[in-house]
């Protein structure tokens, strides 16, 4: 199991001066994704918003930047907002990572857990299934030749006309990212996708029924579910004992997760009920090198998932904060849990 890390690369939306805490951020990112390609870890995500509270509204640019700084980490979207975005544009943008990476590159493509990107490029939210189902056909046809013809109803024709550059990658990997939907797990599975899960609260053994609708889809369609890898995305932290990992977590995920629970009328987190999330049963993966490689590893054997994706770097953690807790994860996380995967 490939096992990796997922940012969205948070600031302070109050920050004063904006353009500064961006660069700040920039700089500590890259940063941490040598770091987590230094210590071996498998997968490096980085998410599309566009709000004050997240810098990264062009994944592409900042993975080009570690691409160059990086030797063996794979580098993908986590996610890339497809409905809103030119999916010619977007495959341009990943096969340019993959040429500057060597191989390297791919794409998770969803419709994305914020809708402020609508409005800005002008589209229509009553439009949101019509807009990712013809952009991820059109992706796909892109991706799948040189030379493309398609028409729809969400963007102009396109009529024998070539895409440049070609990546190294044949085809470039493109994933689909899903938060929970059964027709967004079907599609997945009807074009031969790979399918990322986002768990975000409750208890993740109840999102793997989904797993089995995608494989059972599929079938139906005649593809080979052996051949479809899947991951699970799950919010979490390191530290060197659990206590240390647990307290170092809680300030920044509840700012974050009350200040969105705030705008969509969620329950707020307290400490008690984060306590209850990294229990063993719960959504949040936090704890000691041991105890969260045990929760990964009881995780896939439910799941059967071969990829795993943290979001540590959430809210405003401390960068050396954050280095400590990619290291260890690398460096004591990693073997363990391929470890006890080996083991069976």
């Amino acid at each position: 199991m490939e096992l990796g890390l997922y940012t969205f690369a948070d600031v302070d939306p109050n920050a004063p001066d904006k353009g500064e805490a961006a660069a700040r951020r920039a700089e500590e990112l890259i940063k941490e994704i040598e770091l987590a390609d230094q210590v071996g870890l498998d997968v490096f995500g980085l998410g599309e918003h566009h709000r004050p509270d997240y810098m990264a509204s062009s994944p592409a640019i900042l993975l080009a930047a570690a691409a160059v700084k990086t030797q063996k980490i794979r580098l993908t979207s986590a996610v890339s907002i497809l409905s809103s975005d030119d999916p010619v544009r977007v495959f341009q943008q990943f096969a340019t990572v993959d040429l500057l990476s060597k191989g390297r590159a791919e794409i998770m493509a969803g419709r994305g857990s914020f809708i402020e990107s609508f409005p800005l490029f002008g589209y229509d939210l009553n439009d949101y299934d019509k807009l990712f189902d013809e952009k991820l056909e059109l992706l796909m046809k892109i991706r799948d030749s040189e030379v493309v013809t398609w028409s729809g109803e969400t963007r102009p024709p396109i009529a024998g006309l070539p895409v440049y550059p070609r990546p190294l990658q044949d085809p470039l990997p493109l994933w689909v990212a899903v938060g929970g939907t059964p027709n967004s797990v079907a599609r997945a599975a009807f074009h031969g996708l790979p399918l990322a899960l986002a768990i975000i609260g409750g208890e993740p053994r109840r999102f793997a029924p989904l797993f089995e609708l995608y494989r059972e889809t599929a079938k139906r369609v005649g593809r080979d579910p052996g051949g479809l890898k899947t991951s699970i995305n799950v919010h979490g932290y390191v530290g060197r004992t659990s206590e240390e990992a647990a307290d170092l977590y809680y300030e920044p995920q509840a700012e974050v997760m009350n200040r969105i629970g705030r705008e969509r009328g969620f329950s707020p987190m307290t400490r008690a009920s984060y306590n209850q999330s990294i229990g063993p049963n719960g959504a949040i993966f936090v704890g000691s090198p041991e105890a969260l490689a045990d929760k990964i590893v009881a995780h896939q054997r439910i799941f059967r998932n071969d990829r795993f994706l943290l979001q540590m770097a959430i809210g405003l953690q401390p960068h050396e904060q954050l280095m400590n807790a990619i290291e260890l994860y690398g460096t004591k996380v990693a073997p363990l849990v391929r470890e006890k995967l080996a083991e069976g």
